[in-house]
């Protein structure tokens, strides 16, 4: 990108179903921040409306539908779920962290990355800034990738419930849409199970590299207080 002198690239997996794009100085935007981009578009001229998001987004994305007037709910991972409950509600836009990015404004309601791809140019023809100056104006947060490790099918779901008891007895605030999205003064952490392969999910958001560390220590506290050794984080 930066030997290109590009203002933005765009990539597709192989179904073309997520979309991945980078910004003129060659950062990746993740889907969860290019949904920002996409709702406030969406929003001005659904005022109002639901945006979904899945349940591995930064609560940047949450708190920006806010700010712009929308409703943000946030919804189960997978992008068979996000259709439904995208149906369910209502929603014009939903989206995944993954790249999965669902549009039922001017079109069919799932995840065609080739007709993002032509939103994203068409919102980014009208704009002054670049892409690299809208992802310098979002809000900065400090965040692990989603980190994948090995448990077995017939366990990774028992070791979800198991934490998931473990803090009902805790002063923390616990979201379990979709495993344990937990909340705390630093952030928020998350721990799920795969709904295709045997393994557990984690990720972590804070403000700031202490916060980030205190969280992924809360992940694997929590895993080891159930019998599973965490991986390193």
């Amino acid at each position: 990108m930066r030997r290109a002198g590009a203002d933005l690239g765009i990539a597709f997996d192989g179904d073309g179903d997520r979309i991945g794009v980078v910004d003129g100085r060659g950062r990746i935007l993740f889907g969860d921040q290019l949904m920002q981009i996409l709702a406030a578009d969406v929003l001005s001229r659904h005022p109002g409306s639901p945006i979904l998001a899945d349940v591995k987004a930064s609560q940047a994305l949450f708190d920006e539908i806010e700010r712009l007037g929308g409703q943000a709910v946030m919804g189960k991972t997978g992008h068979s779920l996000m259709k439904i409950a995208m149906a369910e509600i209502g929603a014009p836009l939903a989206g995944e962290m993954s790249g999965h990015i669902f549009y039922a404004d001017g079109f069919y309601g799932y995840d065609d990355a080739l007709y993002v791809a032509i939103r994203l140019l068409g919102i980014l023809g009208q704009d002054d800034r670049s892409l690299a100056e809208r992802r310098d104006r979002m809000a900065p947060m400090v965040n692990t990738p989603e980190l994948r490790f090995d448990c077995p099918d017939e366990q990774k779901f028992a070791v979800i419930e198991a934490v998931k008891e473990r803090l009902a007895g805790e002063p923390v605030e616990v979201n379990a849409i979709d495993g344990v999205r937990v909340s705390t003064d630093d952030g928020w952490w998350l721990l799920r199970a795969s709904n295709t392969q045997a393994v557990l999910v984690a990720r972590a958001e804070a403000r700031d590299q202490a916060g980030l560390d205190r969280l992924k220590e809360q992940i694997a506290a929590n895993l080891r207080a159930v019998g599973v050794e965490p991986p390193a984080f």
